[in-house]
């Protein structure tokens, strides 16, 4: 199992248990994860630490003080 941290607004839209997509963004060095329907947005990871899957279960919501965060878990 993997987790990953997404950044979101909406805490409504998310619930734990709930299965989502993400879909895989490109940039010129790195590669990063949204939320599908832009509900949140991962870091930026390398080329070796790309998703090998785009479905995830949302495991925790948590808040700080500058950010709501959504826990992910992917099956690889």
């Amino acid at each position: 199992m993997r987790t990953m941290e997404f950044t979101i607004e909406n805490t409504e839209a998310l619930k734990p248990g709930m299965e989502v997509g993400v879909t895989e963004g490109v940039l010129p060095t790195s590669y990063y994860y949204m939320i599908e329907h832009a509900l949140g947005m991962s870091a930026n990871f390398r080329q070796s630490e790309r998703l090998k899957t785009r479905r995830g279960v949302v495991k925790e919501l948590k808040e700080t003080p500058q950010f709501h965060i959504a826990v992910l878990e992917f099956d690889e």
